[in-house]
């Protein structure tokens, strides 16, 4: 497949440090839209034989050199091989234009980095899982309903991200008056856009920081903005998505087919995050009048905020102990 020539950055610019256990190198695939996915991958060191494998990828927003690279060296030195990747039209990603987000490409991304691994000399291709982040998480889901190669999938912190734009925060905008307003204002926005010829920046987290600011955009902001999870390519952390950037998400549910999911999943949230509707919902839906259940999970971390699954909030929040056990069972 014809690769497109992107510019990409070989010196360590992750928000995490990097572990002696652990090899790294850069890479980059091609999805089947002809779209070429920027990717790090970690391999432990020492290794013997082919490896099971994990796609890592999210938050929504996010590049792979926050969380997900974090997850992924985590899970190397544990002794998978693993792939962090940017999304398309982000990151060090090609696609233009730039910050657009889609349900279908999306999901098409962890499917092409399941490509890459299935192709990789050092990778079992029997034996590859995914995890998805926050946005991601929903993704994952959806890769894993589509992808028969995908054995495990692990959902972090998880959003429906068709579910919030359509029916905003908490289903606070959940009715067909709410959503004709803004599609409304998408159209609207398109238009502007072809006047000025440019697509606007709908803003990433924001700043300064509201005083009275719910805690869920606090917690956003404590990662994002500040020392603890800041980077320069980060949509979140800079001016965000366009705001047309995820309209096609207000009609496209991802989680229709939840339940026919065959292979192993594991959704994980904090008991106090903001986001724990998603994944409690999330979890009822795949189990419901499913023939597949005994290898579903749902595990409630006590204690812990949405973002604390982001880098572990300072008190080891993200549970690799349990990941690595649940890969470990369902990619041996």
């Amino acid at each position: 497949m014809k690769k497109e020539n992107l510019n990409l950055t070989y010196e360590w610019d992750k928000t995490f440090p990097k572990s002696e256990d652990v090899e790294h190198e850069k890479a980059t695939f091609v999805n089947r839209y002809g779209i070429t996915l920027a990717a790090d991958v970690y391999m432990p060191k020492n290794r013997n034989g082919k490896l099971p494998a994990i796609a890592v990828c999210g938050p929504f927003g996010a590049v792979k050199e926050q969380c997900a690279g974090l997850y992924a060296q985590t899970m190397a030195k544990r002794g998978f091989l693993t792939v962090a990747f940017d999304p398309s039209f982000t990151g060090e990603s090609g696609g233009n234009v730039r910050y657009m987000a889609s349900p279908d490409i999306n999901t098409e991304d962890f499917m092409a980095a399941v490509d890459f691994l299935s192709m990789h000399e050092s990778v079992d291709r029997e034996r590859i899982g995914i995890i998805g982040i926050c946005g991601w998480g929903g993704m994952a889901l959806n890769a894993a309903a589509l992808d028969t190669r995908i054995k495990a999938t692990v959902a972090s912190t998880m959003y429906d991200m068709t579910r919030v734009n359509a029916n905003g925060y908490f289903d606070s905008e959940d009715s067909e008056e709410d959503r004709y307003r803004k599609k409304e204002a998408m159209c609207a926005q398109r238009l502007r856009d072809l006047e000025t010829g440019e697509y606007a920046l709908g803003g990433g987290v924001v700043d300064p920081l509201p005083e009275d600011a719910p805690f869920f955009v606090k917690d956003y902001y404590d990662y994002y903005k500040t020392a603890r999870g800041y980077h320069t390519r980060s949509l979140n952390s800079n001016g965000g998505w366009n705001v047309i950037g995820c309209e096609s998400f207000m009609n496209q549910p991802i989680l229709k087919y939840s339940n026919e999911i065959r292979s192993a999943v594991m959704i994980m949230h904090g008991e106090k995050a903001h986001s724990l509707y998603f994944g409690k919902d999330a979890y009822a839906a795949m189990t419901k009048d499913s023939k597949y259940k005994d290898n579903k999970e749902l595990l409630i971390i006590p204690g812990a905020v949405h973002t604390d699954l982001y880098d572990g909030g300072g008190k080891n929040a993200i549970p690799f102990d349990r990941l690595e056990s649940f890969f470990a069972e369902y990619l041996r």
